[in-house]
């Protein structure tokens, strides 16, 4: 029992990505990180703003969203997201392989907190996974 009380008390995460290696290989490096959060995985946009106006969750600590997804891309979610009153607080950080400076600066200019490209190795992604868990969860003050 202490177990699942244990579990609802995480902070959590969530992961917008429709790529199921691109899941796996954030799970695993949340995983090897040893980082104590709930990681949640939205399939697409469209599945991202269901999980997240859903009243009976906790609010995430911060959103990894990919922009090339289908239904609702990155840039519609980011968009909604910092529209919303009750959602525009969440730190989003884009997490894609696209880098085009327009890209770039016109999620910025939607209200993204931070960009970053992929990784191209595993060894790198734990790397970015630890330095964004150490300064969502230690460094950085977030408003509710």
């Amino acid at each position: 029992m202490n177990l699942i009380v244990e579990a609802m008390n995480k902070k959590r995460v969530i992961v917008a990505d429709d790529d199921d290696d691109d899941r796996m290989l954030v799970q695993s490096a949340f995983q090897e990180n040893r980082i104590d959060l709930q990681v949640h995985f939205a399939l697409d946009g469209t599945d991202l703003m269901e999980i997240l106006n859903k009243d009976s969750i906790e609010k995430p600590i911060f959103i990894l969203l990919d922009l090339n997804m289908p239904k609702k891309n990155g840039k519609e979610v980011l968009k909604e997201i910092k529209e919303d009153p009750a959602l525009k607080k969440i730190p989003v950080i884009i997490f894609t392989t696209a880098k085009n400076e327009s890209e770039i600066r016109k999620c910025y200019e939607l209200g993204a907190n931070t960009y970053i490209v992929k990784p191209d190795t595993q060894a790198e992604l734990r790397k970015v996974i630890a330095n964004l868990s150490a300064y969502w969860l230690d460094t950085a003050t977030t408003a509710e």
